[in-house]
């Protein structure tokens, strides 16, 4: 009788950074059968509690020698700490041929890590689109969303499979233009808490409590969120400038301008970009009053 073969091993990773990304990375990835080894850190006390978040991985320093055990390492710092802490890794360890180091950062390329390619690891990145205000909305978040990749071959397949993993979907972005599809990022996401903010303050000047306010936004832009995906842009967009209601957005620039004048430019810069995605022309008043 032939003896069936022995399930391959994981490779094992070094979690790179404490934070919340790398507390839920750490842990989605060790619940779906990839060993965390290490969680690093400068500070040995902010691993140990990553550990706990992760449940498992022994905390060490970015200095430790421990870490020449490491087959992948996950680099999931800010985008200011990527450059200097690869430099350190590339310097206090060695034997990086065969390895693959993955950063998280959306705005820069893989090459980023390029000390490390330099001794013989590949290098990539895999950024997921998606929120991460703390591990507990990672964990909830970090499934099922979309993953940019790029980098070396051998990078691309690991962050392939741990996408895939996390039933979320792959994509490709050239390692130049990281940074304007960051940009992407930015635009739809942090600016619409701004706006929300913003409108919760407006909201308020009319009496409505912000118990109220805020679900009553979010179910709004939930329901916004739902039309842009099912019907595009032009097929989503509602409202005044999409309807031509010059008098109603003379109206809103006028009560801006008494309650809340550093609303008023947002206003208009959103406008502008509202009536070319509807189409519209306004009548002169108000082009010149858009500038």
């Amino acid at each position: 009788m032939m003896r069936g073969r022995k399930p391959k091993k994981e490779p094992t990773i070094a979690v790179v950074g404490p934070g919340r990304v790398g507390q839920a990375m750490g842990k989605l990835l060790r619940g779906s059968g990839f060993p965390v080894r290490f969680v690093v850190a400068r500070r040995i006390a902010a691993a140990r509690r990553a550990t706990k978040c992760i449940g498992g991985g022994r905390a060490v320093s970015l200095d430790s020698a421990e870490l020449e055990g490491a087959q992948i390492f996950l680099l999931t710092t800010s985008d200011a700490a990527l450059a200097p802490i690869a430099a350190r890794l590339a310097g206090t360890l060695s034997g990086w041929k065969g390895k693959v180091a993955l950063h998280t950062c959306g705005s820069l390329p893989a090459a980023v890590l390029a000390p490390l390619q330099k001794q013989g690891a590949a290098i990539g990145s895999l950024h997921p689109f998606q929120t991460i205000p703390n591990p507990a909305e990672g964990l909830r978040n970090l499934r099922n969303c979309f993953w940019a990749i790029e980098g070396d071959a051998a990078a691309r397949r690991v962050a392939t499979r741990w996408v895939r993993a996390l039933d979320g979907v792959a994509f490709a972005v050239p390692p130049e233009k990281k940074i304007l599809y960051h940009a992407a990022a930015f635009l739809v996401c942090p600016t619409e808490i701004t706006l929300m903010e913003r409108s919760t303050f407006l909201l308020r000047q009319c009496g409505i409590p912000e118990k109220v306010a805020r679900p009553m936004l979010a179910q709004i832009v939930t329901e916004t969120v739902r039309n842009f995906a099912k019907l595009g842009a032009q097929g989503a967009l509602t409202g005044p400038a999409a309807r031509g209601d010059w008098a109603i957005i003379r109206g809103h620039m006028r009560a801006l301008e008494r309650a809340a004048p550093d609303v008023r430019p947002v206003y208009k810069s959103l406008l502008r970009a509202m009536l070319r995605l509807a189409r519209r022309r306004p009548p002169r008043d108000l082009e010149r009053m858009l500038g």
